[in-house]
C-alpha cells in the first residue's frame, strides 16, 4: 500500500481565491495609476465653490 504524503497541500479553493484577489489588486493598481477611475475622495462630492448658502434639505417646500 502507498502511503499518502503527511499534508496533500492547499485546498482548490484557497488557490482559486488567491488568484482571483491577485488579480483584482493588479487591476485596481492599473486603473490607479492609468487615472481611468476619475477622482476619489470626500471632495468629490462636495461643491467647486462655498457659496454661503445651506443646501436645501429636501423636506417641505416654503
Amino acid at each position: 500500500m502507498v502511503d499518502e504524503p503527511a499534508y496533500p497541500g492547499m485546498p482548490r479553493w484557497v488557490k482559486i481565491s488567491g488568484v482571483v484577489l491577485s488579480v483584482a489588486i493588479l487591476l485596481a493598481a492599473v486603473l490607479t495609476v492609468a487615472g481611468i477611475g476619475g477622482q476619489h475622495g470626500p471632495g468629490r462630492h462636495l461643491p467647486l465653490a462655498d457659496t454661503g448658502r445651506q443646501a436645501p434639505n429636501g423636506g417641505d417646500p416654503p
